[in-house]
């Protein structure tokens, strides 16, 4: 495990100074590329039949009901 700020003196690589030598730094890019993870499935769009019939149907009784208590009024 690396520490966060390490001793230069006891860095390996460094030159007297704390600059890094030549070849000593990794490159800029890495060589492989490409996908590294599965892609998601597209995710389906729009409501199943079922979840709207049910909020239909409360959506009716709840109206059935206001209209019940404003004619009972």
């Amino acid at each position: 495990m690396t520490t966060p700020d390490p001793e230069p003196k006891w860095t390996p690589g460094l030159e007297p100074g704390g600059q890094v030598s030549p070849g000593e730094t990794p490159p800029a890019e890495g060589g492989t590329h490409g996908i590294s993870h599965p892609e998601q499935p597209e995710l389906r769009k729009g409501w199943a039949a079922m979840p709207l019939t049910v909020i239909m149907i409360v959506v009716a009784l709840v109206v059935i009901g206001l209209i019940a208590m404003a004619v009972a009024l």
